[in-house]
Formats: C-alpha cells, sequence, structure tokens
C-alpha cells in the first residue's frame, strides 16, 4: 500500500543510533509475527552488513508461536490484572536486549555506519490482487523447497526420540524415551535458573521445531494436568522460564531460513549465541529477583 516504506523512513535516525537504516525497521516488525518471512524481508537491504545484523536481531522479537506458552503461563500463574502486564514485560525485554545486542554488534564484528538511506515513498495504493498472489506463490515455492526439507528432517528426528527408548524399542512411557533422556542429562545446566527438572528441559527441546510444542509437551508429560505446573515453577521462577523461552534458539524453520540466507556457520552461531544469551539474562533475572522474592 506505500505505509511500511514511510514508517522506514521514520524509523531511520531511531535505528542508526544502534547501526542500522531505517529499512532494518520492517524485517524486524515482521519479526513480530514470525521469524521466517522477517528472515526473507531482508533481502530488501541492499548493505550486506545491515542485512547480516537485521537478521541477528530478529530472533529477540517475540513472534506470535510464543504466545501459547505466554497465555500458558500466565494464566497459570498470575491473576487476571497482571497477565498483560507479564505478556508486554516479555515484548519490552525482547527488544530492550536486541538493542543491547545491536550496540554489541556495531561496536564489535559490525563497526562503521549503515548506508544512507535512500527508498523511494510510493504512492498510496491498493494492490492487485494477481500481484498479491504472485508474491505469495513465489515466497511459499521458495520456502518448500529450501527451507521445509530441514524442518522435515528436524520433525522426524524428535518423533524418532520421542517414540523410542535406549534399546531401540518402542518407549512403553514419555519418560522411558530417548528424549527423555536426553532432557535428563541436559537438565543440570537448568538447575540455576529454577527449574532443572527433566521435563522442562525436555519440552525446550521439542520447542525447537516449534515453539508451541513446549506447552503440548508439558501437558503431555504432566499427564494433561496443567494445574501440575505448580510443581515445577513458583509465579518467580515461571517469569524466568519466560524470559528463557523468548529469547533461546528461534523454531527450525528460522534457522533453516538463517542457513539459506547467510550459511550453514550462521545457524549454528545464532542456535548457540540466542541460548548463551536467553541462559545468561534468564540467570540475571534469576540473581536479582532472588533480592526480592
Amino acid at each position: 500500500t506505500g505505509y511500511m516504506a514511510r514508517v522506514a523512513f521514520v524509523m531511520d535516525q531511531l535505528l542508526r543510533r544502534i547501526g542500522l537504516s531505517g529499512r532494518s525497521f520492517v524485517p524486524m516488525l515482521i519479526g513480530f509475527g514470525c521469524s521466517v518471512p522477517a528472515i526473507m524481508a531482508t533481502r530488501t537491504l541492499s548493505s550486506d552488513r545491515d542485512r547480516k545484523m537485521t537478521i541477528l536481531l530478529t530472533p529477540f522479537m517475540s513472534c506470535s508461536a510464543k504466545l501459547p506458552i505466554y497465555a500458558l503461563f500466565t494464566t497459570a500463574f498470575f491473576p487476571r490484572q497482571w497477565r498483560a502486564v507479564v505478556m508486554i514485560g516479555l515484548y519490552i525485554t525482547g527488544i530492550l536486549c536486541g538493542i543491547l545486542y545491536a550496540v554489541l554488534l556495531k561496536f564489535t564484528k559490525y563497526k562503521g555506519e549503515p548506508v544512507p538511506f535512500v527508498m523511494e515513498l510510493p504512492n498510496y495504493r491498493f494492490p492487485s490482487a494477481r500481484s498479491v498472489c504472485q508474491l505469495i506463490w513465489e515466497k511459499a515455492r521458495d520456502f518448500l523447497q529450501k527451507a521445509f526439507t530441514i524442518i522435515f528432517v528436524a520433525t522426524v528426528l524428535i518423533w524418532f526420540l520421542q517414540t523410542f527408548d535406549m534399546r531401540l524399542n518402542v518407549a512403553a512411557s514419555a519418560d522411558k524415551s530417548l528424549l527423555a533422556t536426553i532432557g535428563s542429562f541436559i537438565a543440570p545446566l537448568f538447575r540455576p535458573l529454577g527449574f532443572g527438572d527433566w521435563r522442562v528441559s525436555t519440552a525446550l527441546i521439542t520447542g525447537f521445531t516449534a515453539k508451541e510444542s513446549v506447552v503440548s509437551t508439558l501437558t503431555v508429560l504432566l499427564g494433561g494436568d496443567t494445574a501440575a505446573l505448580a510443581t515445577l515453577f513458583t509465579p518467580f521462577t515461571s517469569i524466568v522460564f519466560l524470559v528463557f523461552t523468548l529469547l533461546y534458539t528461534p523454531c527450525v524453520a528460522a534457522i533453516a531460513s538463517i542457513k539459506r540466507e547467510l550459511g550453514g556457520k550462521w545457524a549454528i552461531f545464532v542456535v548457540l549465541a540466542q541460548c548463551v544469551i536467553a541462559w545468561l539474562v534468564s540467570f540475571a533475572v534469576y540473581l536479582v529477583g532472588g533480592l526480592f522474592f
């Protein structure tokens, strides 16, 4: 319609303070819906520096797939009047972490200034149905050809780990599966954050395929009783957990998109960097919050 070009123009001066141009605002805004089209939208950026920085910052924007996690935990642990405050606080936390990360990148790996902002401001117009359908088809075909294969492999892998035990027999129950074994192995990493139960770490692993899977996995492992979350979390540790899910590795679809745009090494870097950042920020929240709760 011509509106987003004007938004990019308005945001240019503000984003230049953290090392980006106004063009980067559009992909990051899309990232609040889904990281995959947000990463693909960085193709419109002419500067390779700005493009890479924008892709690295996109995972800090809380995508809509995380909303079921927020909804489950805010409903379970907070009274109605505080639920919206907690959810808004999570979005603000993601934005602030993204700003700090951008400043860090600006003064380390991506020194220098963003390219001058040059963008044609098109007339306001209603897009034709033909052009919209053609654009949707091209993006969908590109995604299916290049990213879906990675998603399929990851999904099959998670299914295999959930279905079989250490002897490669069909697991008698969820807690006997290979996935539960892996979850038990990495659970001590989350003990300093206040949620060192294997069921929590198992849910975080499945969340790599899709963030909504965190909710479904916890529901299955708790026997369908979401009230049992109180045995794993307190209201305070639930906030720490929400901060971690906000910041840890994007889903496999987003990682596949990063691999396609920047290469495999960058995809691995994003997974590791986001997990480390999520752990450090959550630990800081746990330490600071522990002084008051």
